[in-house]
């Protein structure tokens, strides 16, 4: 009998080639009034580290940033150009969206702000156009507490994928014993911002 190297691999999962990193309007006027909004931002720059490590695709998007102001600082910096948009869903940019199906892309893990609004209609009009779609449930937020609970369960009653920052880059990675692993495992490691 032949040895097996590996069961193959879940098409649940999400990899490196075929999954692309959606930051979603986490923008200056607008992330102070986010409940948890320090772990929120830490979370969503883990996962953009971990994505860059690993050749994960990573884009971004900026909601009427007249009016909400630029991505944080601590994002910006790790990001490439973001496009904006007014309406609330990233539908709004679909370039970003045909530029991945173009490269095979077609799971898509959101992180961002606010998970009722933008969030939520990002994820729903994505799973409307045929992506599998992840939410990272510690690196999206709203002001209010029933708002994001709520959406949280409508995403998951509508076929979003609910996972963690953690278990997105665990599952980027694939395999322990590599240079990779390492440094995603410092990226694990980091110890979190006191929660506000």
């Amino acid at each position: 009998m032949d040895k097996v190297d590996a069961l193959p691999r879940s098409p649940e999962l999400m990899g490196r080639e075929d999954t692309g990193l959606l930051v979603v309007d986490v923008q200056e006027r607008l992330i102070d009034l986010i409940l948890g909004h320090q772990c929120l931002v830490w979370n969503v720059g883990r996962l953009v580290r971990g994505a860059q490590l690993l050749q994960v695709a990573v884009s971004a998007t900026e909601q009427y940033p007249r009016g909400l102001g630029s991505t944080v600082s601590e994002l910006a910096h790790l990001l490439g150009p973001i496009p904006d948009k007014l309406t609330f869903s990233c539908g709004g940019c679909p370039e970003l969206f045909e530029q991945w199906t173009e490269r095979g892309i077609y799971k898509i893990l959101v992180a961002g702000i606010e998970s009722h609004i933008c969030v939520q209609q990002t994820v729903l009009d994505l799973l409307a156009n045929g992506f599998h779609v992840y939410l990272a449930v510690d690196a999206v937020g709203s002001r209010r507490q029933v708002d994001h609970d709520v959406a949280l369960r409508r995403m998951d009653a509508s076929g979003a994928i609910l996972t963690s920052t953690e278990a997105a880059l665990f599952e980027w990675c694939q395999v322990a014993g590599t240079d990779e692993f390492k440094q995603v495992s410092g990226l694990v490691r980091e110890e979190a911002p006191s929660s506000n």
